[in-house]
């Protein structure tokens, strides 16, 4: 029999732990390591509970959870972090911090289920896949398991077609991952970067306020109506689908709060489809880390059309989920450390395009 997942729970609230408990323990996979109601006392555990996984409160006493998340990179407590945050702005923010520092995902409080019974089923349904997925064994280096038994050979996207919009989805470690692609996205860049990263409301906006301190071109959540121009690079507001749609010879984004695809909403499946609707071939679509298989329809129509895709590969990705899906079904023509991503976007749409915008992304590239 395999081991059990140790998860070790910290969070001042005696009702949320025993949610939490009651939730962890109903998984035959999974086991309560140990409780801790702050960060100072969880410090003090690690080396007797020798958890495999931790669900860090936002807001505690004593020691709250972001200064429990740099206490243990400090000390080289690796494992991974799941934050347990409210959906309120502060709680967004806080968490938003939290993964900037190297937490691994987060989940929000089940504050209004209105029963115990209804507050554990949330808990189960969101935490647990979350654990599992973060805790998930690899096999040793040289053995192939069964993430990577079916790689299959690259497609062969039209390389000559001049891409007029890039559409981006991420997810499990998605914010950091674009942390590190969209800050080689040059000022002069060409065309529109539309994003969806799965997030609720309020978190979309503080991600957007993060990455845009760190790009040349502004981050912003999408606005309904909006034209999709050159030089901007916006994401899908939390609960909300964002899709282009061809009006009167222009195009512009659509924000609707349609059914959730693939238990996601905002969901890539929807962009990615629009853009195939709109754009043809003329799109590239990037899948960055991230649970599940949100993007692999919309991969399916891209590439059916020509279309460009490339995915994160498995070895710099949090979660090989999304990217996984696109790549075992053989429907990327590029497959990427998430370190050469940023750098293969702008190569790959300024081909085929003035000198004058080669020039200025290569520079941006070469520093």
């Amino acid at each position: 029999m395999h081991r059990k997942i140790r998860v070790l729970v910290v969070d001042d609230s005696v009702a949320m732990r025993r949610i939490l408990s009651d939730a962890i323990s109903s998984d035959a996979e999974l086991e309560v390591a140990g409780y801790a109601a702050n960060g100072q006392i969880a410090m003090a555990m690690f080396d007797q509970v020798s958890p495999d996984i931790v669900t860090l409160d936002v807001e505690m006493p004593v020691m709250d959870g972001l200064a429990t998340l740099k206490a243990m990179r400090a000390a080289r407590r690796l494992q991974p972090v799941i934050m347990f945050s409210t959906l309120t702005d502060r709680g967004a923010e806080a968490t938003i911090d939290s993964l900037a520092l190297g937490a691994s995902d987060y989940v929000a409080k089940p504050i209004n289920a209105g029963s115990f019974d209804a507050a554990r089923e949330r808990i189960r349904e969101a935490l647990l896949p979350k654990i599992k997925a973060l805790c998930r064994i690899r096999p040793p280096a040289g053995v192939q398991g069964p993430a990577t038994a079916r790689q299959p050979l690259l497609r062969r996207a039209n390389q000559f077609e001049r891409i007029e919009v890039v559409v981006i989805g991420s997810s499990t470690g998605g914010p950091n991952a674009l942390a590190t692609v969209l800050p080689k996205i040059p000022s002069s860049f060409p065309v529109p970067v539309l994003i969806v990263q799965h997030m609720p409301p309020a978190f979309t906006r503080f991600l957007a306020q993060r990455l845009t301190v760190l790009c040349p071109l502004p981050v912003e959540e999408a606005a309904p109506g909006e034209l999709a121009s050159s030089g901007s690079i916006r994401v899908a507001p939390g609960d909300h689908h964002l899709a282009v749609a061809r009006d009167r010879g222009e195009t512009r984004l659509q924000i609707t709060q349609g059914p959730a695809e693939n238990s996601c909403r905002p969901s890539a499946d929807v962009l990615f489809r629009s853009a195939a609707q709109v754009f043809s071939s003329r799109v590239l679509a990037v899948v960055l880390t991230g649970m599940g298989q949100d993007g692999l329809r919309g991969c399916e129509a891209l590439a059916d059309l020509g279309a460009s895709i490339m995915v994160q590969d498995e070895a710099t990705s949090v979660v090989w989920g999304m990217p996984g899906f696109v790549a075992k079904a053989g429907l990327a023509d590029a497959i990427l450390p998430l370190a050469e991503i940023g750098d293969a976007i702008v190569r790959r749409v300024t081909a085929f395009r003035p000198v004058s915008i080669r020039q200025n992304s290569a520079a941006l590239v070469a520093r």
